[in-house]
């Protein structure tokens, strides 16, 4: 029976999930050099659009319709295309209580943010063009089929019995070996910088953070689809994940480099952020502690693992944190789940129960795989209808200028008042 309370809560989370994407282009462009921050700040905003339409269109059926045949624990139908037979009446398959319309638009912010996060794999060399591209062909062929499997009515990885409450590997496992293939593929930049750890711009690291923190809220509370007891556990443990996951990348920071900053901060929070995605509506907020505060130390060693070992020029350190922080979450969920908290979970680790464990484990294995493989596909056949990355000239000027006609601190003069082609005033 449809509910007003509920379907006024899980819209109200819609606007916080959807206001995380341009909260992540604050904390991405943060980090770039000045020549570059527009275009950054551009890839993230591309996705409300893109995916938006793409979700509407078909992202959203092969999703969550029922799958058909042989097919049906691997993708869904083309049931609802265009959105076709959703409409106001709730959808009980997935919540009784609000209208079909709200939970597919819930679900379109989460089809955003995913590949939103690969960008900052590839900023400072990643054509636009080619990366809008990417973001369509990725939320159909990578996002949708997880979500299936994880989230979608006859999906194999949730008949197995794998918890993923608002997605530790549906978004940030697959969007972080995504990132790492990505990067690897477009290349290392011509002239690589080290994240910028000081500058005007450094304060939208800052700001980017609190959006995505403020955000998190409806990310993980909404997905309870209901305006109840597991809401408020999982807007609890969030906060909590985040906050230990914060302190614990300063304490290590100031421990190690005699300094915490800006940065460090910030990729310390998002990262207990990450780690308690899956577990939020299943673990107490005594859980959330450990979870973000192993999450955030296993994020930091990552990435300085990544730089002096790997050596894939991630730019932004998108697997670093995404990854290795969905893989960190996903994996204590098996630990730390409790049906006591929540029946419809289940017991982990320490209730006794190491099957749990074992079924994320093989669900991280699956998502992991699958997400690096049809990357890796993707951007190669991509590459051979179009330029990938920008030329040397381009990446050496910054693509703000080249790309979306201005820079940061600058602004072009109206059409009437041009004096020369290029002409510029700053702001």
């Amino acid at each position: 029976m449809l509910d007003t309370g509920n379907t006024a809560f899980v819209l109200i989370a819609t606007a916080l999930v959807l206001l995380m994407t341009p909260g992540l282009g604050f904390f991405y462009g943060g980090m770039v050099r000045g020549r570059n921050v527009l275009n950054t700040l551009m890839l993230s905003f591309v996705t409300l659009a893109v995916v938006g339409v793409q979700w509407v269109l078909i992202g959203y059926s092969l999703a969550f319709a029922p799958g058909q045949g042989a097919w049906a624990p691997w993708i869904g139908s083309l049931k609802w295309l265009g959105l076709q037979g959703v409409g106001l009446a709730p959808e009980p398959s997935y919540a009784a209580s609000i209208p079909h319309l709200a939970y597919v638009v819930f679900q379109g912010t989460f089809a955003i943010i995913t590949p939103a996060l690969i960008s900052g794999a590839v900023v400072e060399r990643m054509h636009f063009r080619a990366y809008a591209v990417f973001t369509a062909l990725w939320a159909t062929f990578v996002y949708a089929p997880i979500a299936h499997w994880v989230w979608g009515q006859g999906g194999w990885l949730k008949g197995l019995g794998a918890l993923d409450f608002a997605g530790g590997t549906v978004v940030h496992v697959a969007a972080g070996f995504s990132a790492l293939v990505a990067a690897a593929v477009v290349g290392s930049r011509s002239r690589p910088s080290p994240v910028v750890s000081q500058g005007y711009q450094v304060p939208f690291v800052l700001l980017g953070a609190a959006l995505l923190w403020f955000g998190w809220f409806g990310f993980n509370g909404g997905s309870a689809l209901e305006a109840n007891g597991i809401a408020a556990l999982a807007v609890t443990t969030t906060n909590t994940a985040a906050a230990a996951g914060a302190l614990s990348w300063m304490l290590l920071e100031g421990w190690r480099e005699r300094k915490v900053t800006v940065v460090g901060g910030a990729s310390g929070a998002v990262a207990g952020l990450v780690a308690i995605t899956p577990a939020a509506g299943f673990v107490s907020p005594l859980a959330a502690i450990a979870i973000g505060a192993v999450s955030a130390v296993a994020c930091a060693y990552a990435v300085e693992w990544n730089r002096r070992r790997l050596k894939i020029d991630d730019s932004l350190d998108s697997f670093s944190v995404h990854g290795v922080g969905g893989i960190v979450g996903a994996l204590l969920t098996g630990v730390f789940a409790s049906k006591a908290l929540n029946p419809a979970g289940a017991d982990g680790l320490l209730a006794g129960h190491v099957g749990l464990l074992g079924i994320q484990l093989v669900a991280v294995l699956a998502v992991a795989a699958y997400a690096a493989l049809a990357t890796f596909v993707l951007l190669k056949a991509l590459d051979r209808v179009m330029r990938l990355r920008v030329a040397e000239t381009i990446e050496a000027e910054g693509l703000d200028m080249h790309h979306h006609g201005g820079r940061l601190g600058t602004a072009q003069l109206p059409p009437t008042e041009w004096a020369t082609p290029g002409q510029e005033r700053a702001l």
